[in-house]
């Protein structure tokens, strides 16, 4: 209309800030470092069974801030990995042979689930990825330690998990993989026969060839073959290991040697 002042449009500031979902997608990614940071210093042992210490101290020892490192560590007591003293900090799960060998009877049966459906339901690129596991498993087989096979055991729990396509499976069965990768490490590591890692990775080997060719009968039978070979540490660790590393809390036991 004539002479009517016409509105002025109104400005609309768009936020051109394109970090705020990367930071986000950080967030998460430095939860899951910590995690993991956390976890091997678990299984090899550093952070000793038994151990007393603040959020503080596992601060400092992975180098992350206090937000990751204390998600890390609810998880991680979910896990029944890290045991929450309130006024005391946190503990280090003691080791109890006993206990463990019964979740070993658990882990059995899920890990038959599990394999029976990445067995049945991999896909082609799961396949290669299992197979190229393999591969590394074959090449690196007579140097191999512990502590580097826990990191690629890592990898292959996820790769079966993921072409089992469940992944309701995923946070039932991981706890048990890092409680049981703790036992090999001590195993391996502590028990003077059993030095090295051979029948682990043997065991390992059936079972990703079998799954990537997706033989569900064999693949079963190596996930067995595995469960019984673990079984079988704990005998040997129930006989000879010292008790002081199953729990730091326990006073090693020094033999005097004897006078003539």
């Amino acid at each position: 209309m004539a002479g009517r002042k016409q509105a002025r449009p109104k400005i609309v500031e768009v936020d051109h800030d394109t970090t705020a979902v990367p930071r986000r997608q950080n967030r998460v990614n430095l939860f899951e470092l910590a995690y993991e940071r956390i976890e091997d210093l678990i299984i090899n042992c550093e952070l000793k069974p038994g151990r007393f210490l603040a959020i503080q101290d596992l601060q400092e020892m992975t180098g992350f801030s206090r937000t990751p490192v204390h998600q890390a560590v609810s998880r991680l007591a979910d896990d029944t990995l890290i045991l929450v003293r309130p006024r005391h900090g946190v503990q280090i799960a003691p080791i109890d042979l006993a206990r463990e060998r019964v979740l070993l009877q658990l882990r059995r049966d899920l890990e038959r689930f599990v394999i029976r459906l990445a067995a049945e339901r991999s896909s082609p690129t799961h396949r290669n990825q299992l197979l190229h596991v393999a591969r590394v498993l074959r090449e690196r087989r007579e140097d191999m330690t512990a502590s580097e096979f826990n990191v690629l055991d890592r990898r292959i729990d996820k790769l079966i998990l993921t072409a089992a396509g469940e992944p309701f499976l995923e946070h039932t069965i991981r706890p048990l993989h890092t409680i049981f990768r703790r036992i090999g490490w001590l195993h391996h590591n502590h028990i003077r026969s059993n030095a090295n890692v051979h029948t682990t990775i043997d065991c390992h080997l059936a079972i990703l060839d079998a799954i990537a060719n997706r033989h569900v009968t064999e693949a079963m039978e190596a996930s067995d073959a595995l469960i019984d070979f673990v079984d079988s540490m704990f005998d040997t660790m129930e006989r000879e290991i010292d008790p002081s590393l199953l729990d730091c809390r326990l006073e090693p036991l020094i033999v005097c040697p004897r006078k003539d």
